[in-house]
């Protein structure tokens, strides 16, 4: 069988993509509401509820795991409960993002990318669902760890593996599929984080599991739509078959790698939105939608549904801005944006410690500082996220494709791990402080990226078919707005 006998796209077609693209979006959609939905409540729970409650030391695991991450954060000295709760946060967070680069090799070598996905979500499920026991606290958390190992890099594998090798389409895919994140996520703290005020913490993580088992049973009814794993498909060429990575290969393996350093640093900062930011809207921010004429309150976790309601409202402006650009020549290389995406993060938190420059430190805010804090980092996200999914699934050589999307997810669990050590500064600094320290962060990233530009840009332009056609996306009927991430 020839290569591209392989990589003929014969799969069918709805609204000028593979159907599977849809069906795939639908499953990423409710697992990110459950993943938000439990991360919209988490912090709140730990510093409002559980850390506070004498039935704490009844958690199994707790007296261990609070010596454990005191030792880390801490150098063994005692955590209260605000530095506590985010070390626990950052541990979780980063653990999440740890274990795809596991799942992945292992859907590479034995299991395959749907069987991951299906292990993976029905533990996620398990998971959420454990949560409601305070005293299953840990137990759930690593639930949704591992659970998260075989899910994450193998979905996002899949919708690569819908298109064959330089398809003009497959950035504009991961742009759809990315919105699907968004549209979950913007849903999920208005749900669980409704419930989770209101009711009780414990109703909160019950409907984040209801969203992981509709996730998985609309996946289940999905797999007839999608391709055989791409470790299979490459298996039964003779040509490729056990193909040794290339120089080039290893060229492009590295510059993913070199990547990987500023990207963590995206992480430790962007990541404070469920951490600091969401004590900041609740301790900080006046959240009276018109003070002294309105006096309804916007509940806290709604808040994290502002970043990823832009997402999906600012992503067909940025992509039209990109398509502009990119008739008159402009359009800056990836690497590019993704280092004027970590400048955006770094401004986004200077307006943060404006704000807290200008009010007293027994003062609120208005949450309209927070409004624009939302826009300006959902603008970096932009430039960097779904920008580097596309990159690994198009750079990364096929033979370790889930590993390497595993190792790009390895960013997140070094950044949240170093996001849940810099939030434990934010009740020992002065917010102002707090939020400088942030801008610092991002922008030194920014920094170190732009340099890398120049030295990676040749490499990875050599593994990518360069498509004219990736600036001017057609418009996507199923979703509205037109999704571009």
């Amino acid at each position: 069988m020839a290569t591209a006998d392989l990589t003929k796209d014969s799969t069918p077609q709805l609204f000028g993509h593979p159907r599977g693209l849809t069906f795939l979006f639908t499953t990423e959609m409710w697992e990110r509401f459950s993943y938000y939905g439990m991360r919209a409540i988490l912090v709140l729970y730990l510093t409002n509820y559980l850390l506070l409650h004498p039935a704490v030391d009844d958690v199994i695991g707790y007296a261990a795991i609070k010596r454990l991450l005191e030792l880390i954060f801490n150098a063994g000295n005692p955590l209260a409960v605000q530095p506590l709760s985010s070390a626990i946060y950052g541990a979780y967070t980063a653990l999440v993002y740890l274990t795809p680069f596991f799942g992945g090799m292992m859907a590479d070598r034995w299991i395959g990318q749907r069987h991951s996905v299906i292990i993976g979500g029905v533990i996620m499920a398990i998971g959420e669902f454990v949560l409601m026991f305070p005293q299953a606290l840990f137990i759930g958390l690593l639930c949704l760890i591992v659970g998260n190992g075989f899910f994450k890099p193998n979905i996002s594998t899949q919708v690569g593996n819908l298109y064959q090798p330089g398809d003009a389409r497959i950035d504009r895919a991961y742009s759809i599929f990315y919105v699907g994140i968004n549209v979950g996520a913007f849903f999920s703290p208005l749900v669980c984080g409704t419930l989770g005020e209101s009711n009780g913490y414990q109703w909160g993580f019950f409907a984040a599991g209801i969203g992981m088992v509709i996730g998985q049973i609309v996946y289940v009814l999905a797999l007839r739509t999608l391709p055989h794993d791409r470790i299979a498909r490459v298996r039964s060429s003779a040509e490729v078959k056990k193909l040794p990575l290339t120089g080039q290969d290893w060229k492009a393996v590295i510059a993913l790698i070199l990547l990987c350093i500023p990207v963590t640093f995206f992480w430790a900062t962007y990541e404070q939105q469920g951490n600091t930011i969401n004590l900041w809207a609740q301790d900080f921010t006046d959240r009276h939608l018109i003070h002294g004429l309105i006096n309804w309150e916007i509940p806290v976790t709604w808040f994290q549904a502002f970043n990823p309601f832009m997402i999906f409202a600012f992503t067909p402006g940025v992509v039209a801005f990109w398509a502009w650009q990119a008739k008159r020549n402009r359009e800056p290389s990836t690497v590019t944006k993704m280092a004027l995406g970590l400048f955006m993060v770094a401004i986004s938190y200077l307006i943060m410690a404006f704000a807290a420059h200008i009010t007293g430190p027994h003062e609120q805010t208005s949450w309209l500082w927070l409004l624009v804090f939302f826009a300006v980092i959902t603008m970096g996200e932009l430039y960097l996220s779904p920008i580097g999914l596309a990159l690994v699934a198009r750079v990364a050589p096929p033979q370790i494709l889930s590993a390497m999307m595993g190792l790009w997810f390895i960013t997140s669990f070094t950044g949240n791990l170093l996001q849940g050590y810099i939030g434990t500064f934010f009740s020992m600094m002065t917010k102002e402080h707090f939020f400088e320290l942030c801008a610092v962060i991002a922008a030194a990233a920014g920094v170190v990226t732009w340099v890398f530009n120049f030295p990676l840009k040749p490499i990875l332009e050599a593994r990518m078919v360069r498509i004219p056609e990736l600036a001017e996306p057609q418009a996507e009927p199923h979703l509205n707005p037109s999704p571009a991430e």
